[in-house]
């Protein structure tokens, strides 16, 4: 599992100085905020500005960067998540099992959504990431298991 967790990437230019706006951006505002070091190509990057247009993070760095660059930090530099919440990465390679014990495949990946985020699972099976539909989640056993009626039948 890597070290480094993507925490945003280098979207469209804003401005003449430099500035991006941070394209699929963390929630956590801090992690953006003037001062805060981020890794781009496995390089250290400082946030030396930083406001927000249109709902978005807009930085500048302390050195250009590649548009579509990742942004990220090292994981043990994220805090724990709140009780019964997940970080994206935690999630992905997890078995999906339906309540009755059908397997229904991996987690791939985790898409934003309107409503809620997406379990996106390697068999094509898409779940929506809501109490409803994941009755529990087991990070040690590496399995998530999921309520019946959100998963076609095969």
């Amino acid at each position: 599992m890597s070290e480094l967790v993507t925490i945003g990437r280098v979207g469209r230019p804003h401005g003449l100085a430099g500035a991006f706006a941070v394209e699929q951006a963390s929630e956590s505002a801090d992690r953006f905020a003037v001062g805060a070091t981020l890794l781009v190509a496995g390089e250290p990057a400082r946030v030396v500005e930083s406001k927000r247009s249109r709902g978005r993070p807009v930085i500048r760095l302390d050195r250009p960067v590649e548009r579509g660059a990742a942004l990220e930090i090292l994981r043990s530099e994220l805090p724990p998540p709140e009780e019964g919440s997940f970080y994206d990465f935690q999630l992905v390679g997890l078995d999906v099992e339906e309540e009755g014990g059908r397997d229904l495949g991996r987690v791939a990946a985790v898409q934003p959504g309107v409503a809620n985020d997406v379990l996106e699972l390697d068999s094509g099976v898409a779940l929506p990431l809501v109490e409803a539909c994941v009755q529990e989640v087991d990070l040690e056993a590496r399995r998530i298991k999921i309520s019946r009626g959100f998963a076609d039948p095969r």
